[in-house]
């Protein structure tokens, strides 16, 4: 899971090299906190929040499809 949003991660910034992708256990469900360089939190939020909303789609869809529970945060 945490390559998956690596890779997302990666491919929308102009900084790739920068994205840090954090993972914790927590209950029956894992945690992953993206870091991205300053300048690219727009690239990864988008306008209103949809990139940010259709990553957490993404993600919870594979980890539904796996029997897994993630919860995706955006960290500055």
């Amino acid at each position: 899971m945490k390559e998956l949003l690596t890779y997302i991660a990666q491919n929308l910034v102009s900084h790739p090299e920068e994205v840090r992708v954090e993972e914790f256990p927590s209950g029956g469900e894992t945690i992953l906190e993206l870091h991205v360089a300053p300048g690219d939190m727009g690239k990864v939020i988008g306008r209103q929040g949809r990139i940010a909303k259709e990553i957490r789609a993404l993600m919870r869809s594979v980890a539904q499809h796996k029997g897994q529970r993630v919860t995706v945060e955006i960290v500055d």
